[in-house]
């Protein structure tokens, strides 16, 4: 991060002193953002101030987001596929790709009654897929407890339930061959490139969320191995990877008795695997 510049005029030195940093006009508040390398420095001004309550509280939370914070995390929330999600500090943040594997899904599954969103983070998935489906049984499940709890906010107002545990271990086991979508947002990060990550994800969100072990695929195999006997008939698997991945984690699906294709968007540069249990 560069050093901050004082968006303040010349003569604010002068001021008598304060407990607490002064309010930040609009100008200021992009004034600080962009002396923290924020790209989009205006457009996210608007999203501080519309979250602040306080113009104090605009300038803290432009404070923090010049310091690095996930802006996601200083306004509380994401947008994902429609929804403002509610994303809380250290809780990995949803990308706006993750979106094609929801669309995905609904293209793969458009009927489907039981949904599970497994590695489900803040739970953006599972929220996205009963929002557009409807009425369905949602499950959400995380191995870390911050996850759960914010996920437990997000699908609430589905019926959602969240379950902490690693994998299936967490699911209750009335939903085994009862599964229609089975979306896993598994960490796909190979460990060597995880110092390359930018540092809003590697000092803000949980390893765990984003190191997918040597070559990044180690969760993913552990989900494809299992998924199967979790899947109803013509229920499917989507787990997001890399294109230099994707060989790889089509391999493992089919070892995992799944019949199985990749779909890609260039835009998004995203790559979701499909898996669908035949029979």
């Amino acid at each position: 991060m560069p050093p901050m510049s004082s968006p303040f005029p010349p003569d604010a030195a002068s001021a008598p002193p304060s407990s607490s940093p002064p309010a930040l006009s609009r100008d200021a508040l992009v004034a600080v953002l962009r002396a923290g390398g924020c790209v989009f420095a205006e457009q996210e001004a608007e999203l501080i101030l519309a979250a602040a309550r306080t113009p104090d509280e605009a300038a803290a939370m432009a404070r923090r987001r010049a310091a690095g914070l996930p802006l996601e995390h200083v306004v509380g929330w994401a947008e994902f596929h429609g929804l403002r999600v509610r994303v809380e500090p250290g809780v990995f943040v949803p990308r706006r790709r993750t979106e094609f594997l929801v669309d995905q899904a609904l293209a793969a599954a458009p009927h489907a009654s039981v949904v599970v969103d497994l590695c489900c983070g803040s739970g953006a998935v599972g929220a996205a897929l009963a929002a557009s489906l409807g009425q369905v049984e949602l499950h959400a499940a995380d191995i870390d407890p911050a996850a759960v709890r914010c996920a437990r906010g997000n699908i609430a107002g589905h019926g959602g339930h969240v379950h902490t545990g690693d994998l299936f271990a967490a699911l209750p086991d009335r939903l085994r061959g009862r599964v229609d979508i089975l979306a896993a947002n598994v960490p796909y990060v190979p460990t060597g490139e995880v110092p390359l990550l930018p540092a809003e994800a590697r000092e803000h969100e949980p390893l765990a969320a984003l190191d997918g072990g040597g070559d990044g695929l180690d969760v993913l195999r552990r989900v494809a191995a299992q998924a199967r006997c979790w899947l109803a008939p013509g229920g499917c698997l989507l787990v997001e990877t890399s294109e230099r991945q994707a060989p790889a984690a089509v391999e493992a699906f089919a070892r995992g008795g799944l019949t199985v294709r990749v779909a890609r968007d260039e835009e998004l540069y995203a790559h979701v695997v499909v898996g669908t249990r035949v029979s």
